[in-house]
Order: C-alpha cells, then sequence, then structure tokens
C-alpha cells in the first residue's frame, strides 16, 4: 500500500535572521514497510540550538515528536523512529513505515536563551 508523508513545512523559533530551516522535500511517497529519512538543512548562531520535530494528522493538531541538540542529545523517541544530526542537516529517520505514519512532519529550530537581561523596575 502506497502512503504519503508530507513533508516538512520549517518553522523557525525565535526571530533572529541568521538561524533559518528549510525541508529537502516537500512531498514523500513510499510503499509500507519501507524506511524513510526526513531531512532538514539548517543554519543556526549558536551550537546550543535545539532541533525540533512535529507531526501533524489529518484534522488534529500538531503534535510534538522529539528534539535533537546540536551535540545529539535527545529526548526520549517514539518506536521506529531515530534522529541524527550533522553541522547542517538535521534528519529524522522511520523504520517500517506503517500507514499510520502517514503525516505532516515539520521540522524547527529553537535557539535558547543566552543573554542577561537586566531587571526593570
Amino acid at each position: 500500500m502506497l502512503l504519503s508523508i508530507l513533508t516538512l513545512l520549517a518553522l523557525r523559533l525565535g526571530e533572529t535572521s541568521a538561524q533559518t530551516i528549510h525541508p529537502l522535500h516537500e512531498e514523500l511517497r513510499i510503499s509500507e514497510g519501507d524506511n524513510i529519512t526526513l531531512s532538514c538543512n539548517f543554519s543556526a548562531s549558536y551550537t546550543s540550538d535545539i532541533l525540533q520535530w512535529y507531526r501533524q494528522f489529518p484534522r488534529s493538531s500538531p503534535e510534538f515528536l522529539l528534539y535533537i541538540s546540536q551535540q545529539g542529545s535527545t529526548s526520549s523517541l517514539p518506536p521506529r523512529v531515530s534522529p541524527a544530526v550533522n553541522s547542517t542537516r538535521v534528519d529524522l529517520e522511520i523504520s517500517s513505515t506503517a500507514v499510520s505514519d502517514s503525516a505532516l512532519y515539520y521540522c524547527a529550530l529553537q535557539p535558547t536563551v543566552t543573554e542577561t537581561h537586566q531587571t526593570l523596575y
């Protein structure tokens, strides 16, 4: 059976123009049981930036899937899902795909706050 993975509306959380993220493919069509790798290219200002993946099923809100830091640390992982990151790309691999994996997948870049802010009186 053919399943469609609509890929990767890339999001950028934060307002710094030096940080960008965008998908390598807009849509992928695969067969059930295949392994698939979804990828986003990114550029980031800080090595502490966190890359996130979300998925959205039809007629549902987006749901958080996982995060991965540029150093490779991750949140807990859903079954059959594994992330990878290098200096310019973040991948999400789904093994043994099922029809239930058909969804819209989002990649997002979230910088962590590194500045010191003054208290306002």
